[in-house]
């Protein structure tokens, strides 16, 4: 294979892996489909396959030039979350959400911390990182759970708030961990270091909210769908671009300008455009992340990513519990919501190449490997926990088949009489 990569030149090298990635994901999903498994997985096992310690379909050093893929996918995610914070909506949890908020993300990355240094004598940078990272929860999955069953009400709308705030909290935790990390390499702690970042994340709030109010303006009636879409993905792709160069996640950004512009407008139909555009950026996200992951680093990790994923999970319930008590939510939401902010993926692996870059290569690979192996488990458990969440809380009834015949066995049909016209008594 090598020999056949070396008679090409860089562009065809590109094209042809870019080939090969969503083929190999395309593939893998009609297995994990099968087998009722979320396509998450079935993307993260084919870039495993196809990566450089099994069958090295794609070259090394073209998967070394593929981060900006992780910046695109954020984006894109981000942007889908925004459209979930409208005025409305919020007016009526409020405080309340921001609260559970808190103490549902901040207890799962304090747990995290706390044990990985305890139990495993890790740097306090590794352990900080990754605790960090256990602050954030997939919004996609939980998503795409929520349409499956078409699930509505208080419930939903308070769950989905929770999600996407927990993102919010994550990147914010996340930037000044990193500020903490590089204070402490320099051998000393200059306000400055931890000031900066968050500087910084404001002005990205404010980009967000500037490229949410232009598109408003941009995207007249009579704008063709074509052009609607094109001002859309330059925006995001230019603030995703203006993120890298700070050393920023576009996902603040980027969520700030979906939530602005959806309560600008009320149009709904450019987000629907966006999602029809993203599944292959998101699938070669996965399939990169894949790629990356250490299978040799999988014996180190296998205790610590267990430890890790039962913690996190621990803390996440537990949070949400506590949240509701203090804020006096109703039962259902106390009780079953932490059920359903199991899942995690997209925030997480992006996070945690970020955080690889910031730790020696030895314990940056295993950071990664133990984000990327506990995310194929918690998106294994994290649909089924959220079904079981709006179910146990009555968001959702239960499947019920037909009942069937004995004798023949085929469904039997209810025949109603039939209504006979009212006479019109006048």
């Amino acid at each position: 294979m090598k020999e056949f990569y070396n008679n090409l030149d860089e562009a065809t090298l590109v094209l042809c892996s870019l080939s090969i990635i969503l083929f190999a994901g395309f593939l893998l999903t009609r297995l994990t489909k099968r087998l009722h498994l979320p396509n998450v997985s079935g993307y993260i096992l084919a870039g495993v396959l196809i990566g450089p310690q099994v069958a090295a379909l794609v070259p090394s050093h073209i998967l070394d030039h593929m981060g900006f893929v992780s910046d695109i996918a954020l984006a894109f995610i981000a942007f889908g979350v925004g459209k979930f914070f409208k005025k409305d909506v919020l007016m009526k949890t409020g405080w309340k959400v921001v609260t559970v908020t808190l103490w549902e993300s901040l207890l799962a990355g304090l747990l995290v911390t706390v044990s990985m240094r305890l139990i495993f004598h890790l740097s306090w940078d590794f352990c900080l990182i990754l605790g960090a990272i256990a602050t954030a929860t997939a919004p996609a999955s939980t998503m795409m759970t929520i349409r499956q069953y078409h699930a509505k009400g208080d419930y939903v709308n308070v769950l989905l708030q929770v999600v996407a705030l927990d993102d919010v909290v994550c990147l914010l935790t996340f930037s000044v961990v990193v500020a903490v990390i590089n204070a402490g390499s320099s051998g000393h702690v200059r306000i400055m270091d931890v000031l900066l970042p968050v500087i910084y994340n404001v002005a990205a709030l404010g980009i967000g909210f500037l490229c949410g109010y232009l598109l408003s303006r941009l995207l007249t009636p009579a704008r063709s769908k074509d052009n609607r879409l094109i001002l859309a993905i330059a925006m995001l792709t230019g603030i995703s671009g203006l993120c890298s160069a700070f050393g920023l996640s576009p996902l603040l950004s980027c969520m700030v300008f979906g939530a602005s512009y959806i309560n600008l407008t009320e149009d709904k139909k450019l987000f629907r455009q966006v999602d029809r555009f993203t599944p292959p950026v998101l699938s070669m996200f996965f399939i990169v992340s894949g790629m990356s992951l250490d299978l040799t680093a999988l014996k180190t990790a296998g205790v610590i990513g267990i430890t890790y994923f039962l913690i996190r999970i621990i803390g996440k319930y537990g949070g949400m519990y506590l949240g509701c008590v203090l804020t006096k939510m109703p039962a259902s939401h106390r009780n079953y919501m932490g059920l359903a902010l199991i899942p995690q993926a997209g925030v997480a692996i992006g996070l945690a190449f970020l955080g690889q870059r910031l730790l020696p290569a030895e314990i940056g690979n295993l950071l990664l490997t133990i984000i990327l192996s506990s995310s194929v488990l918690y998106e294994l458990v994290g649909p089924a926990s959220a079904k079981l969440s709006f179910f146990l809380s009555g968001t959702i009834k239960r499947e019920t088949k037909p009942e069937a015949d004995r004798n023949t066995g085929k469904e039997k049909v209810k025949k109603y009489p039939e209504k006979k016209p009212v006479k019109n008594a006048g």
